[in-house]
């Protein structure tokens, strides 16, 4: 749900504001508007989108908390409101603000995330929370926080009032402008994934009137991607969803589903779909993601044999797979898609068996020591593993997949086979636009994510842009979060209120209960080992030439990745020499 209008905030609402320590005195009276006033701000300010409407003081719980020193500077803690109700009370450069316990994406607890300086950020994938209005600043996710209002009385107890619907949910949905007369300017984004899906709602709760055309080649609204290897069984799509189709109504944002575009025309400005409809525009955004690579060898074109990009694709596996544990499951590839496939699905498998080039899964990315204990943990699990080869062919019987030939001679048993060696580009449709695209395919960008080409911009796994974490050097990366951060900022600047982004990569995956994220972004040349990888708990640090730390990977070690996330976005650099005496004393730099 959400709604347009904020509300006014009455001039009575503060009534004093004491010198030495900034509280205010007494409570609030004048709103009854769920959302947070921080002590030292003074008079409240009505910031777009973090309000909700208001209402009758029975929908409200208005408690003492805690005391002022019962929380420590740069200090989160817990506390209970009302009956069933919980807040999260931070102190940061004397100020007090309450929020939400939960990361909105998948419910991270977050006083055990990392504060950085006015922000949370979770420890699990890296989505970022302002501490005064609750926003969402990164991603992954679609809400932001609930934000509560904050009074001090003269004893210094702090006293929450809080929305008891926003208790419940912990998640908010900024507000979008109201538009009654659409403007006679128009944006198209190309891509109904998470990066288009943001944009379209960001242009709206950032105060953009004209029209919005979202063109999805899904035949479902932008949905969260990730779960589609990270689900041991068929979720419906409706619940993925992160709006509905009412959503997209109100907001006058028009979605076209199941439809692509085959052709832009930057000259005259329209992009042209695959069912002959041609939508003009002043503003356009390339969203249009990638396509799973399927290597070129006889037999590929079989039934059974599945890629992993999409939701029809999770559908497909596990309807092949079925309920009577009798097929024998071939997955290639040794990076993050083939792995969560395999542990998603070995319980349903009669065996499942992973195929690569490398000595251990992970181990290019992670080192090969990581990726030994990596392959314990599978094969405990029942998981096999072949290496130092790859499927050159597969046979089958009827148009079906039976088994697959390796390069070392040795053939396979495969009633489905699970392809997941990389991606390609979504972007044979620019060819002739006039909008420049490297010899891969991608879309070489700016640092405000514009092409060569004025008023279009390109975002998510298709942009080569800059990289912050990577002293701003180009680079192509495909993952939800920067896709989102993306489409965050690119609406923003067609708002007339964007900035140059400051993208720090960030990854995660869960194999068997076992947490893994890893941030930053370059080649290292060697890397530290704190922690026992044998017991797959451990922190690594990777280093450049200059034995500067550009990455830092964990397993079961959180929020360490999340503080070196928040340390790189400060623009805040760690060396070697720094973690001589202790590994982990930069953590206290970061806020």
């Amino acid at each position: 749900m959400f709604l347009f209008n904020s509300c006014k905030l009455l001039n009575s609402t503060v009534r004093r504001i004491v010198q030495g320590p900034k509280y205010f005195n007494g409570p609030i009276m004048g709103s009854s508007c769920s959302r947070s006033f921080s002590p030292n701000s003074g008079q409240p300010k009505n910031r777009n989108g973090a309000v909700t409407s208001v209402e009758p003081n029975s929908e409200y719980v208005e408690e003492v908390v805690c005391k002022v020193n019962d929380i420590n500077e740069n200090e989160m803690k817990v506390f209970d409101i009302g009956e069933d109700g919980k807040v999260l009370v931070v102190k940061q450069k004397g100020e007090i603000n309450a929020l939400g316990t939960k990361c909105t994406h998948y419910g991270a607890p977050l006083s055990q995330g990392a504060l950085g300086d006015g922000r949370i950020r979770c420890q699990w994938h890296g989505a970022c929370f302002n501490l005064k209005t609750g926003d969402i600043e990164d991603f992954p996710g679609f809400d932001s926080l609930p934000c509560y209002q904050v009074t001090i009385t003269k004893k210094g107890e702090v006293k929450v009032r809080a929305k008891k619907s926003d208790l419940k949910t912990n998640k908010r949905t900024k507000e979008l402008v109201e538009v009654t007369e659409l403007e006679d300017t128009s944006v198209v984004i190309v891509g109904g994934g998470p990066s288009g899906g943001t944009c379209a709602e960001t242009l709206r709760s950032e105060g953009f009137k004209g029209r919005i055309t979202l063109i999805c080649k899904e035949k479902y609204l932008p949905y969260d991607r990730v779960k589609v290897s990270k689900v041991s069984q068929i979720p419906e799509v409706s619940k993925l969803e992160a709006r509905t189709d009412d959503y997209y109504s109100k907001a006058k944002i028009d979605v076209l589903k199941n439809n692509e575009v085959t052709k832009v025309n930057t000259e005259e400005n329209y992009v042209q779909c695959k069912d002959g409809t041609k939508v003009p525009y002043k503003y356009l955004y390339l969203a249009s993601g990638t396509k799973a690579r399927v290597p070129d060898v006889p037999g590929v074109g079989m039934k059974n044999i599945f890629t992993v990009r999409d939701y029809d694709d999770s559908v497909s596996i596990f309807t092949a797979l079925g309920d009577q544990k009798d097929k024998n499951v071939v997955v290639l590839g040794f990076g993050f898609i083939g792995l969560e496939i395999a542990s998603t699905c070995v319980a349903k498998a009669e065996s499942m068996t992973v195929v690569g080039k490398d000595t251990a899964p992970l181990a290019n990315i992670f080192g090969t020591s990581v990726g030994q204990n990596i392959q314990k943990l599978f094969e405990d699990n029942g998981i096999k593993f072949v290496f130092e080869t790859t499927i050159v062919k597969c046979d089958g019987e009827n148009g079906y997949i039976k088994s697959v030939e390796l390069a070392n001679g040795a053939v396979l048993p495969a009633d489905i086979l699970v392809l997941g060696v990389g991606t390609t580009y979504y972007t044979d449709y620019l060819k002739g636009s006039g909008v420049d695209m490297r010899p891969d395919g991608s879309i070489e960008v700016n640092e405000m994510l514009e092409t060569n080409v004025k008023n279009v911009y390109a975002g998510g796994d298709i942009a080569y842009a800059p990289v912050f974490a990577l002293n701003n050097a180009k680079s192509t990366i495909g993952h939800i979060g920067l896709a989102q951060y993306h489409g965050l900022n690119v609406a923003k600047t067609i708002a007339g209120k964007g900035s140059p982004i400051r993208a720090v990569p960030f990854f995660w995956t869960m194999l068997f209960g076992k947490s893994i994220r890893y941030a930053g972004c370059g080649r290292p040349v060697s890397s530290q080992i704190v922690g026992d990888v044998s017991e797959l708990k451990f922190v690594i640090f990777f280093f450049d030439e200059a034995e500067k730390v550009i990455a830092v990977a964990s397993c079961m070690r959180d929020p360490i990745v999340s503080q070196f996330a928040e340390l790189l976005s400060q623009g805040k650099s760690l060396h070697k020499k720094d973690l001589a005496e202790d590994p982990f004393v930069w953590t206290k730099w970061i806020n």
